[in-house]
């Protein structure tokens, strides 16, 4: 088991919470993160995905009655979203009884139902937390691993993907994958939507990296209305697939760029969406810049400081930053992601400093070593970052 970041904040949250829901999309670990946290709590396991563990919270006030002194685990639990209902009523129960923590631990593969039904049935009783796939600082075990960091970029982080024996079986595993939540998962959550339709649309969100997205242009290419296609890129992020990634628009007096910009989350499900196999195929790939950039980020986001968030900047006059990362408005850190550290900065970056005056510049780039620059600008590996993020 790769020992995963989140475990010591899991434990936490359990200690201090009535209830604690595990977000993340399917197979990048929330089960077998549950079952180790298990290890050193008395814990009780249902998958609602089983049709006898589905029969036995039919009646979830007798179920917990029989197991009051266990953490109950309840798996895919957005399949189920009215046992929310009830658990409320429990939770209240033992509140009054003085026992305040430690009931429930849910596990849900997607944010939508999960986090309406809860947050509509348990307010207050309920803390959230997110599984990103497995990350650089997780898999690497020092930043010169650069055999390591490129065969997690390659795969991505889930981690029988990532733990292949080989880039073809780990690129078969992530076709399969795409075409279980497209056939099987997708339609769960939202209308019947045609699988053939929405890969297309992932694999053109793929292509386009990185990029801000435009509906107007997608809709064409797909051949439907534009409320389709926002629709649906919606469901994609809801499922914890692609991400929204919003501009950064405070107090800043220029023509901005204003419409999010779109990453398919994962670099693995990016690479096999476009039939890239191995290591020579994506470094000579048109993508492989963008590709590298959403690695980057999906790392940054997984270890980001509580109140602390990340934009993109972009002015009508180019000027941009790739990644602006907000501590609570106290400090901004500027984010060019450029994989040959040697590379030189574009003068848009230049630009957009002038415009945010950032705290701190910084390159990340795929080598091992951090190095300070010139202009004030200072070079970081991707695993050194993380470490002095997650410090922060």
């Amino acid at each position: 088991m790769i020992a995963r970041n989140l475990q010591p904040e899991l434990s936490e949250r359990l200690r201090n919470a009535s209830s604690v829901a595990l977000l993340g999309p399917r197979q990048v670990g929330k089960t077998t993160l549950a079952f180790a946290i298990s290890e050193s709590i008395p814990s009780v396991y249902l998958d609602l995905e089983d049709s006898i563990d589905l029969q036995k919270v039919q009646n979830i006030a007798a179920f917990h009655r029989e197991n009051r002194d266990k953490l109950i685990i309840l798996d895919e639990v957005q399949r189920l979203p009215e046992v929310f209902r009830e658990i409320r009523g429990l939770i209240d129960a033992e509140r009054r009884r003085g026992n305040k923590t430690g009931h429930f631990l849910f596990l849900g593969s997607a944010s939508i139902d999960l986090l309406r039904q809860s947050s509509e049935s348990l307010a207050g009783r309920i803390s959230y937390l997110e599984l990103f796939p497995v990350c650089a600082d997780e898999f690497l075990n020092a930043p010169n691993e650069l055999n390591e960091l490129n065969r997690l970029w390659l795969r991505g982080g889930f981690p029988e993907s990532l733990l292949s024996a080989s880039d073809k079986a780990s690129l078969r595993w992530r076709r399969d994958f795409i075409k279980t939540y497209l056939e099987r998962d997708v339609p769960i959550f939202g209308p019947r939507i045609p699988a053939v339709t929405l890969e297309r649309l992932w694999t053109m969100l793929a292509h386009s990296q990185g990029t801000n997205i435009n509906l107007t242009k997608l809709a064409s290419s797909l051949e439907i209305s534009n409320v389709s296609v926002s629709r649906y890129t919606d469901l994609l992020a809801d499922l914890l697939l692609i991400r929204k990634m919003q501009p950064y628009t405070a107090n800043i007096k220029k023509r901005l760029v204003r419409s999010p910009r779109v990453f398919v989350r994962d670099s693995g499900i990016t690479h096999a969406l476009l039939n890239i196999g191995d290591l020579n195929e994506l470094l000579g790939h048109p993508i492989v810049g963008k590709s590298w950039e959403g690695f980057v980020l999906e790392n940054i986001m997984s270890v980001l400081p509580f109140g602390a968030e990340a934009f993109y900047y972009r002015t009508a006059g180019g000027a941009e930053i790739d990644i602006l990362l907000s501590f609570g408005g106290k400090e901004r850190w500027a984010i060019e992601v450029k994989r040959n550290p040697a590379a030189p900065l574009a003068r848009g970056f230049y630009e957009a400093c002038d415009d945010i005056k950032p705290e701190r510049k910084i390159v990340v780039h795929a080598e091992a070593d951090s190095f300070p620059g010139k202009d004030g600008i200072e070079i970081k590996s991707l695993y050194d970052l993380m470490v002095e993020l997650k410090a922060k």
